[in-house]
C-alpha cells in the first residue's frame, strides 16, 4: 500500500531516472544556438576538436552535451529531422550501456547516432548490430549521411564480402551489422593462421538494435561453423519409411518440450522393422552398437510427428527452407543441426545433404559479453528485464514517448473454436474496411495467416498477406498497411524495421508509382501530388480511429504481442488493438491452465458466441508468463554449458593468439617435448614401481612412435642407478639433438614457420575433435541426473579432464610430426581455412537460426610438405619427394594421406 503510495507521488525507480538525465538535456539545448550558427566546415570540424580533448585527457561523458548537440544539428542539415529531447535521453541510455525502451515509431534508428558519435570519438571503432542484412545496409546508408557529414567513415558487414572488404569495414570508425556475421567474424578469425588475416579488431562498443529479438530469441541457439562429415541419405531414408508406418499407439509426445520417445509397443515394432531392413545389429534396439540407428529413429520421429509443413518450415525449390518462429521469415540456407534438418528432407522426398561437424561455436551471450560496453534499444525489453541484468549486466530504461500514447488496447475476446474465431475475426475486418480504417492482422504462423486468408476471400475482403513466402516484397507492403481501408495479414512483426505510417509512407509510394518517370518538372509534380494525397488520406484515417491492430492468437512470449500492439498509434496517432482467442489456440491448449478450459467448456458457449473479459486476459498472461521463465531456463541452461566451452575457448584461442604473434615458438615446443618425452616414459614406467615392473617393450615401441627414435634403453636398464628421471632426461635429450641437426639444414626463420604452423593446425585439429566429444557429452550428461547427480556440475568436471586430455594429445602430435617431418619448402603461401558452412544451433531442440554460407577454402598445407620416412613408405619411394594431402597414403592403409600419416589438420 505504502509502495503504491509513494510511486504515485514521486514516479516509478524509472521515471525518477529518466528525470535525473533532464540537466543533461537543459545542457544540450544550451549548445543548440552556438551550433546552429556553424558553418558546415566548422561542424565537421568539431570532430577533430572533441578528438583532440580527449587526447588532452577529458573523457567522453565531459563531451556528451556539446556532442550530442553537434550530431543534432548534422541530423538537420543531412536528414531534416531534429532529435526530440526524449531521443536526447534515449541515446544518453545507450551511452550508458543500458537498454533503452522505445515505443514503435519514435525514431530508435536516429537515437543511435547520439551514442555512436560520441562513442566513436575515441577511434576504437563502434558496432551497430541489426536483425538482418536489410536493416544493417539500409541503416549504414541513412545513417552514414550524419556521420560522413561529420567526417566519420561507415563500413557495412553482410554476406559474401572479401576478407579485405571485411578487414577495411572493421576498420572504419562504425561498423554496421548483423548480430550472425559479426559472430562469425569472430569465430572465422581464431581459425585463421595469421595476424595479418584476421578481419576484426578488438572490441570497444556495440549498439544491438532490436536488442530482445538478437540476446534474448536468438541467444537459445549457438552459432557453429562446421564441415561436412559422410553421406548416409540411404540410412535417412530407410529409417524415414519405416517411421511413416508407425501410428499414434507407438509413440509418445510432449509438445511442451518438443519431445517424443517410443512406447514399449512402438520399440518392439522399430526393432523388428529394423532388424528386418539390416539397419541394426542383433534384436535389442538400445544395445551399443545401435546407437547410431537410434539416433536417426529419434530425429525421424520428430520429423515426422513434430515437425509440420508450412509452421516449422516450408518446401521452396526442392529443398526445405527453416521458418523463423519469430519473424515468420523464411531463413534460406539455415540447417536444423544433428541430422533433424536431413530426417525432414527425407520426409519431404527431397535431395538429402551431408550432415556436419562441428569446428568452432560460440552463444551470443558469451559473444556480445565480451564487449566492454554494450547496450541496445527496442520497443518491447521491460518483460525480460532481469534476464537483460543476469546474464548481460545490462538495466532496461523506460524512454516517454514523445507524444502521449492515444492507442486504446480492448479486451481479448475468446471463442469456443477457431473456426467461430476466424469468422468473428473476417466479420469485424469487413465492418472496419467498410468504415476505412486499415487493418493489421498478426497471424503466428504461415498456415494460420492462410486459414485466415481463405476466411477473408469468402467475405469478399480485398487484403495482403505478409509472411515468409513474401518476404521479398515485405518493406513496401507494410509501408502502406496504414492506407484508408488496407488489410494487411502478417506472420508477426517483430524486427520488419518499417514503420506503418498513417494514409501510407510517402517515399515508398515515390519508388512504387514513379520509379521510370525521369527527373524534372513532371516529377516534381507528381511528387506534390502524392504528397498532398498521403496528408489528406492521414486525415482520413485518424478520423475513422487510425490503425486497428487484429491479434489472432496470443503469441507465447507478450514482447511479440507487445511488438504488434506498438504498431498502432505511432507519434500520438489514435489506434486500437484486440486479440481474438480460441480454445484450439497452441498457447492455451498446451499451456493454459485445464481450470479455465473446463469452466468455459461448462458455461456451455453456442456456436459463434465470444467472451469478454479481463479475467481470461490475467489468466492468459499467467500462461505466458509460465511459457518465459521456461524459455529462460532453456537459455540460461545454454549459457551454463557454454561458460564451461567458453573458458576452454579463451584458452585455445589466447594461445592461438600467442602462436601467431610470438617471433620463434621453440620454447614452446622445447617445453612440449620434454612433456611428451616424461608422459611417454612414466606411461611404461610408473612412479613407485621397480624396474622389473616397467614394460620396456611398449615403452620401446612408444618412443619409436612418437619420436621416431630406438635409443639403447636395455643398456639404460642395465646401470645400476637407473631412474625414471635418468631415462627422461636422455630421451629428451636426443630429441633435442634430432631436433637441432633438423634446423641446422634450413633457415631459422623458416624452421619458425614450419614450427608455428605445425603447431596451430594441430591446434585446430584437436580442438574441432574436442568440440565434438563435448557436444556427444553434452547430449548424454542429463542422464547422471538418474543418480541424484546434477548434470551441470558433471558436466564441468567431465570437459575439464577432456580439456586436460586434449593439451596432453596436442602435445604428443606437435612432437610426433616434427620429430618424424622430412621438411621443404615452396613459396610462401599461408595455409587456407578449411571448407565451412555457418549455422546457429540449438544444443537441444537442434534448430537452426542461421544463414550458411559457404567458405570456399580448401584444406592443403600451403608452403609446407611433410615427407614420410622410408620405413613408411615403400622401398621405391623417394623419401623427399612431395606427396597430395588427398592421395593415399604410401603406407598402404587405404586412407587418404591426410587422415593417417598427414593429419596435421
Amino acid at each position: 500500500m505504502f509502495a503504491a503510495l509513494a510511486k504515485s507521488i514521486f514516479g516509478s525507480a524509472n521515471d525518477r531516472y529518466v528525470r535525473s538525465l533532464g540537466k543533461y538535456v537543459d545542457a544540450i539545448n544550451a549548445f543548440e544556438p552556438t551550433i546552429e550558427a556553424l558553418t558546415d566546415e566548422e561542424l565537421r570540424n568539431q570532430t577533430e576538436i572533441f578528438r583532440k580533448r580527449l587526447a588532452d585527457g577529458q573523457k567522453l561523458d565531459d563531451l556528451l552535451p556539446e556532442a550530442f548537440a553537434t550530431v543534432r544539428e548534422a541530423a538537420k542539415r543531412t536528414l531534416g529531422m531534429r532529435h526530440f529531447d526524449v531521443q536526447l535521453i534515449g541515446g544518453m541510455a545507450l551511452h550508458r550501456g543500458e537498454i533503452a525502451e522505445m515505443k514503435t515509431g519514435e525514431g530508435k534508428t536516429l537515437v543511435a547516432t547520439l551514442a555512436v558519435y560520441l562513442n566513436a570519438l575515441e577511434g576504437k571503432g563502434v558496432h551497430v548490430v541489426t536483425v538482418n542484412d536489410y536493416l544493417a545496409r539500409r541503416d549504414a546508408g541513412w545513417m552514414g549521411q550524419v556521420y560522413t557529414f561529420l567526417g566519420m567513415s561507415v563500413g557495412v558487414i553482410v554476406p559474401n564480402l572479401s576478407d579485405e572488404e571485411r578487414r577495411a569495414a572493421y576498420g572504419s570508425d562504425i561498423t554496421y551489422g548483423t548480430n550472425n556475421e559479426f559472430g562469425f567474424d569472430y569465430l572465422r578469425d581464431n581459425m585463421k593462421y595469421t595476424r595479418e588475416q584476421m578481419v576484426q579488431r578488438p572490441f570497444n562498443f556495440a549498439i544491438v538494435d532490436e536488442v530482445d529479438s538478437i540476446l534474448i530469441d536468438e541467444a537459445r541457439t549457438p552459432l557453429i561453423i562446421s564441415g561436412p562429415t559422410d553421406d548416409k541419405s540411404e540410412l535417412y531414408v530407410s529409417v524415414d519409411k519405416i517411421v511413416k508406418t508407425f501410428v499414434a499407439d507407438d509413440y509418445e509426445k510432449d509438445e511442451k518440450q518438443r519431445s517424443i520417445v517410443l512406447t514399449e509397443d512402438g520399440t518392439e515394432k522399430a526393432e523388428r522393422m529394423l532388424e528386418e531392413a539390416g539397419l541394426i545389429e542383433g534384436r535389442n534396439l538400445y544395445d551399443i552398437v545401435n546407437t547410431q540407428a537410434v539416433h536417426h529413429l529419434n530425429q525421424a520421429l520428430k520429423a515426422n510427428m513434430m515437425f509440420k509443413k508450412d509452421i516449422d518450415y516450408i518446401v521452396k525449390d526442392g529443398k526445405v527452407v527453416i521458418i523463423d518462429e519469430f519473424t515468420g521469415r523464411m531463413m534460406d540456407g539455415r540447417r536444423w543441426s544433428d541430422g533433424l534438418h536431413q530426417a525432414v528432407e527425407a520426409k519431404e522426398g527431397v535431395n538429402i545433404e551431408p550432415e556436419n561437424q562441428t569446428l568452432a561455436s560460440i552463444t551470443f551471450q558469451n559473444y556480445f559479453r565480451m564487449y566492454p560496453k554494450l547496450s541496445g534499444m527496442t520497443g518491447t525489453a521491460m518483460t525480460e528485464a532481469p534476464e537483460f541484468f543476469d546474464i548481460y549486466k545490462m538495466n532496461v530504461v523506460a524512454i516517454p514517448t514523445n507524444v502521449v500514447v492515444q492507442r486504446k488496447d480492448e479486451d481479448d475476446e475468446f471463442y469456443k473454436n477457431m473456426t467461430d474465431k476466424f469468422g468473428a475475426i473476417a466479420k469485424e475486418i469487413k465492418a472496419r474496411q467498410e468504415l476505412g480504417q486499415p487493418v493489421l492482422v498478426g497471424t503466428v504462423s504461415i498456415e494460420k495467416s492462410e486459414v485466415l486468408s481463405e476466411f477473408l476471400t469468402a467475405e469478399g475482403i480485398q487484403h495482403k498477406v505478409l509472411n515468409a513466402r513474401f518476404h521479398e516484397s515485405e518493406a513496401h507492403i507494410v509501408a502502406q498497411a496504414g492506407r484508408m481501408g488496407a488489410v494487411t495479414v502478417s506472420t508477426n512483426m517483430a524486427g520488419r524495421g518499417t514503420d506503418i505510417q498513417l494514409g501510407g509512407n510517402v517515399e515508398f509510394r515515390i519508388e512504387d508509382e514513379l520509379s521510370e518517370v525521369p527527373e524534372g518538372p513532371d516529377r516534381d509534380k507528381a511528387i506534390e501530388k502524392i504528397v498532398a494525397e498521403v496528408a489528406e488520406e492521414k486525415q482520413q484515417v485518424k478520423d475513422v480511429g487510425g490503425l486497428f491492430v487484429l491479434g489472432t492468437e496470443r503469441h507465447e512470449s507478450r514482447r511479440i504481442d507487445n511488438q504488434l500492439r506498438g504498431r498502432s498509434g505511432r507519434q500520438g496517432d489514435p489506434g486500437l488493438s484486440r486479440f481474438y482467442l480460441s480454445l484450439d489456440d497452441d498457447l492455451l491448449r498446451i499451456f493454459g491452465p485445464e481450470t479455465m478450459f473446463s469452466r468455459l467448456m461448462n458455461k456451455n458457449l453456442e456456436d459463434g458466441e465470444a467472451i469478454v473479459s479481463p479475467w481470461i486476459s490475467k489468466a492468459i498472461e499467467t500462461a505466458q508468463k509460465k511459457v518465459e521463465a521456461r524459455n529462460y531456463d532453456v537459455r540460461k541452461q545454454v549459457v551454463e554449458f557454454d561458460d564451461v566451452m567458453n573458458d576452454q575457448r579463451k584458452v585455445i584461442y589466447e594461445q592461438r593468439a600467442d602462436i601467431m604473434d610470438a617471433e620463434s615458438v621453440a620454447d614452446v615446443i622445447a617445453d612440449m617435448r620434454a612433456d611428451t618425452a616424461a608422459s611417454v616414459v612414466l606411461a611404461s614406467c610408473p612412479p613407485g614401481s621397480y624396474p622389473e615392473q616397467w614394460d620396456v617393450a611398449a615403452l620401446k615401441e612408444s618412443i619409436d612412435t612418437v619420436f621416431g627414435l630406438q635409443p639403447p634403453v636395455d643398456d639404460w636398464l642395465e646401470e645400476e642407478a637407473v631412474e625414471q628421471d635418468l631415462m627422461i632426461e636422455r630421451l629428451q635429450a636426443l630429441a633435442d639433438q634430432q631436433i637441432a641437426e633438423k634446423t641446422a639444414q634450413v633457415e631459422p626463420e623458416r624452421w619458425t614457420e614450419v614450427e608455428k604452423q605445425i603447431l596451430l593446425q594441430t591446434l585446430d585439429q584437436h580442438w574441432k575433435d574436442h568440440l565434438a566429444t563435448l557436444d556427444a557429452l553434452r547430449q548424454v550428461i542429463h542422464l547422471r541426473s538418474y543418480a541424484q547427480k546434477k548434470p551441470i556440475d558433471e558436466y564441468k568436471q567431465e570437459a575439464f579432464l577432456l580439456f586436460e586430455r586434449l593439451l596432453v594429445s596436442i602435445r604428443e602430435e606437435v612432437t610426433r610430426i616434427l620429430m618424424h617431418a622430412n621438411v621443404q619448402f615452396e613459396a610462401p603461401e599461408l595455409p587456407p581455412l578449411p571448407d565451412f558452412i555457418t549455422q546457429h544451433i540449438d544444443p537441444f531442440s537442434g534448430e537452426d537460426d542461421t544463414n550458411d554460407f559457404d567458405a570456399g577454402f580448401g584444406n592443403e598445407l600451403g608452403n609446407i610438405e611433410v615427407g614420410i620416412p622410408n620405413r613408411v613408405r615403400g622401398e621405391g619411394d623417394v623419401e623427399t619427394a612431395p606427396l597430395s594431402r588427398n592421395a593415399p597414403c604410401p603406407c598402404g592403409s587405404g586412407k587418404k594421406y591426410k587422415h593417417c600419416h598427414g593429419q596435421l589438420a
